[in-house]
């Protein structure tokens, strides 16, 4: 990762590019760096990802709440001010926003499983 000098982000001048979700949209604001991506991301209502993800984030929940569903079936809910963190290859993962939800997403290489011994 490089060095990032001092810098302020004006989201509002950072074009919204929409995804698809199985059901629902995602719209990415998105600032990239040298292994590092910085989100902000809405999910509409009724939003269920179209794929489970393996990698790595930092999540922070800015307005509303969702749900991180595993693999293993288990369920997560973030609520407005909550963070998750998980890194790459840890978890198998997928979104579902039932009332629409904003959140802070970091990812980057940091998050990548260290093999190392």
């Amino acid at each position: 990762m490089s060095n990032i000098p001092f810098q302020t982000i004006n989201w509002d001048l950072i074009e919204k590019i929409e995804h698809s979700g199985e059901t629902g949209v995602a719209f990415w604001q998105t600032i990239q760096f040298d292994g590092l991506r910085i989100r902000l991301v809405e999910y509409s209502s009724g939003y269920l990802a179209d794929h489970w993800c393996q990698k790595g984030h930092i999540v922070h929940c800015l307005e509303g709440n969702f749900t991180s569903e595993l693999s293993s079936g288990e369920k997560i809910k973030l609520i407005k001010g909550e963070t998750y963190i998980v890194s790459d290859d840890l978890s198998s993962h997928r979104s579902i926003s039932e009332n629409g939800v904003k959140l802070l997403i970091i990812d980057g290489d940091f998050l990548k499983l260290n093999d190392s011994k």
